[in-house]
């Protein structure tokens, strides 16, 4: 089990709806389709058409899915044009949709050990042909094993994150016990 640490022990002192980044990220991209659809841009697609018909859903589907998507900084809009065609656009993965592969990578990963008839993909390093797998690993570069993972407030409160950590003090959390008293 994931050991919540510091004020996050009292698990009956604080909630963790509408601040939690598991529900954000799942109110961002948590239908089927829009998974599939990131699968697809991880696979190269960048048509709407292609979309549709690789993801095996709905031309309305899509359409909704890939506005979500870019709503949430996932997807971005280039126009292209083909010859004699009017201008058009592709989706495009952003920094942040880049960042968001190893959570499908993941899924990958679980649906292909723990499914029947999942097991004939698999992931693989270019550079040497090895099965390649996601992991958590802590920023000294060991692996996490389950039981080894732990859940605390950022250092510098809420608004940390990757380049917005500010230096930590005891009466600094960034967390308002209101905000997270269920």
């Amino acid at each position: 089990m994931t050991v919540l640490q510091g004020r996050l022990a009292d698990r009956d002192g604080w909630s963790a709806v509408g601040e939690c980044p598991i529900e954000k990220t799942m109110t961002a991209v948590g239908q089927k389709s829009a998974m599939l659809l990131m699968r697809e841009a991880y696979y190269g697609t960048t048509r709407f058409d292609d979309f549709s018909r690789r993801a095996g859903i709905t031309k309305a589907a899509t359409s909704a899915r890939l506005s979500e998507l870019v709503g949430a900084g996932l997807l971005e809009k280039r126009p292209y044009r083909e010859s004699g065609q009017r201008e058009r656009q592709e989706y495009v993965l952003t920094p942040a949709g880049v960042d968001f592969m190893p959570v499908v990578w993941a899924m990958f990963e679980w649906g292909r050990t723990h499914l029947p008839g999942s097991a004939r993909l698999r992931l693989t390093h270019l550079r040497c042909d090895a099965d390649a797998h996601v992991e958590i690993v802590c920023e000294k570069g060991h692996s996490v094993s389950f039981d080894e993972l732990g859940m605390r407030l950022a250092r510098g409160g809420a608004e940390s994150g990757p380049g917005r950590a500010k230096p930590h003090t005891e009466d600094d959390s960034g967390l308002s016990s209101s905000a997270f008293v269920s």
